[in-house]
């Protein structure tokens, strides 16, 4: 039996909700009611904890684009990337605001919002191609800062 466009639509919807439950609330914190997902707890590996959970993010906002979301809706949706990439990189800082801004299901709330305005159009692949190229660039820059910073303190502290 075929699905429509809508029961296609529906079914990557509930697998971007899935994951972005992964990612964001899939664990409770012990005698909490609070909820953390994988994000922190994988982003706690030094320099590139973050970066196949970022590969994950960008997925949701490719899809996004797939389902036609507005452009402003993807530009938010990277935004949320970037600020989660950028404070996230911080060591266990970062891994505390990870565990706050939960930027998955930020994004995954924008794209239900947001889906309804779609036209009909194409995803601009160029805009998308070239925001997730600048997301890759401020990880990699992220991932040299942070590995700079720990060779620069422990030559500070005689550990080198």
């Amino acid at each position: 039996m075929r699905q429509t466009p809508e029961e296609r639509t529906e079914e990557r919807l509930d697998t971007l909700r899935s994951l972005s439950t992964l990612l964001d609330n899939s664990i409770r914190v012990p005698g909490t009611n609070y909820r953390i997902g994988l994000d922190p707890i994988v982003g706690m590996l030094p320099v590139a904890g973050d970066l196949p959970t970022t590969a994950l993010s960008v997925y949701i906002v490719f899809e996004a684009a797939s389902i036609g979301v507005p452009r402003a809706t993807l530009w938010r949706m990277v935004v949320n990337l970037v600020i989660d990439a950028v404070f996230g990189s911080i060591p266990v800082v970062g891994d505390v605001f990870d565990a706050v801004w939960k930027a998955n299901a930020r994004n995954v709330a924008l794209l239900e919002a947001r889906r309804g305005d779609a036209t009909g159009a194409v995803a601009d692949e160029r805009y998308l191609l070239l925001a997730s190229a600048g997301l890759l660039f401020v990880l990699v820059v992220l991932a040299l800062a942070v590995v700079s910073l720990v060779f620069v303190l422990a030559n500070q502290f005689g550990l080198l």
